[in-house]
């Protein structure tokens, strides 16, 4: 049966844009920790050189701190707008 009032409809939208919104900042969080364990692990762990690792490490935490910054942005700030 559909939902034909409106306010059940929002509510309901509310819900999912509010469990989205944490997933999308802990996925931010798992790349970054992703990342600094890729530069932290001890050398026998991975099958890959000290340089290939920090790199790797570094664009795992540099695309993890973007991903935050635009979720935060996206979903926490308040907004001011002008018009």
């Amino acid at each position: 049966m559909l939902n034909t009032n409106a306010d059940e409809r929002i509510n309901s939208r509310r819900g999912q844009h509010s469990t989205s919104r944490y997933f999308t900042m802990l996925m931010a969080v798992v790349y970054v920790g992703l990342g600094a364990f890729l530069i932290a692990a001890p050398p026998g762990i991975f099958h890959l050189t000290l340089t290939t690792r920090r790199v790797v490490g570094g664009l795992f935490i540099l695309y993890g701190l973007i991903r935050f910054v635009r979720a935060f942005r996206q979903h926490f700030r308040k907004r001011h707008d002008a018009f």
